[in-house]
């Protein structure tokens, strides 16, 4: 499944990298998703692999906090470029004769690293959060990876803090971009109800489709795995709940947009038809 997520995504960069048509703001995104998307199964999927061959579940202390910063980054990353695409269709939709000169590529380039900026940011905070922790000998994380609320509620030392800080990222995170998100489709809404002719309606919202379906499937399944997490205290169904966001949702992003893109499908055609 892992290798499908990495292989579907890479296809995906390869094929904006290689057609001059692709060379537009959404498609620089939608490439840098998609490399986001090849590390999030990344930073978990390796280890797992390795300790079902050799049949043992240890990681190292700094292993699983390496793994934890890692994985919070890219997830956040995900977050971020998410809304960063859902105000390039509201650019696109909402003000269509100032789309280039509004999306150019300085603004597209410094969005992007903007992005890589409060990822990496966000993630070295948790990151030295944990490290003040204290912990117990030979510790067992009901979990297939080192995430980061199973990793802190096994301190021995108090974890106040951490979940504080915690809960506070996620509610700014996760409802900061969801805003946004929400905004500009009302936006774009808004705007497609003002055309015309049907047709000309169901070109403007083709274009927000792929993305629109994207957000819902991360939102919903970031959302399952927090509701799954707090309505039950089994470890077994938390991380059923993950696998879906870990390597599900980033296997499924490039079909969807393959599936429901003319561009993308017509540029990994002629890509893999060289």
């Amino acid at each position: 499944m892992a290798h499908k997520s990495v292989f579907g995504n890479l296809l995906i960069i390869l094929a904006v990298s290689s057609d001059s048509h692709l060379h537009t703001p959404m498609y620089f995104f939608l490439s840098n998703l998609s490399l986001v998307d090849i590390c999030v199964p990344s930073t978990t999927v390796p280890k797992m692999l390795v300790n079902i061959q050799t049949q043992t579940k240890c990681i190292t202390y700094k292993g699983c906090i390496s793994q934890t910063y890692f994985f919070s980054l890219f997830v956040v990353l995900d977050d971020l470029l998410l809304t960063v695409m859902a105000y390039d269709r509201f650019v696109a939709i909402c003000h269509p004769l100032h789309y280039m000169v509004i999306m150019n590529p300085r603004l597209c380039g410094l969005l992007v690293l903007v992005s890589w900026i409060i990822g990496a940011m966000v993630s070295l905070l948790h990151s030295l959060m944990v490290l003040r922790l204290s912990f117990c000998s030979d510790l067992e994380i009901p979990h297939f990876f080192c995430e980061l609320n199973q990793v802190v509620q096994l301190a021995c030392s108090d974890n106040f803090l951490n979940n504080i800080i915690m809960y506070f990222s996620a509610v700014l995170l996760c409802g900061g971009p969801l805003s946004g998100i929400l905004y500009s489709y009302s936006k774009i809404i808004s705007s497609i109800r003002g055309i015309s002719s049907a047709h000309g309606k169901y070109k403007a919202f083709s274009t927000c489709a792929s993305h629109l379906s994207v957000v819902s499937l991360f939102y919903g399944t970031v959302l399952g795995v927090y509701l799954s997490s707090a309505a039950s205290q089994s470890s077994h169904s938390s991380a059923t709940a993950s696998v879906m966001y870990t390597v599900v949702t980033p296997m499924l992003n490039p079909f969807i947009y393959s599936l429901r893109n003319k561009d993308i499908k017509g540029a990994l055609q002629r890509f893999l038809g060289r």
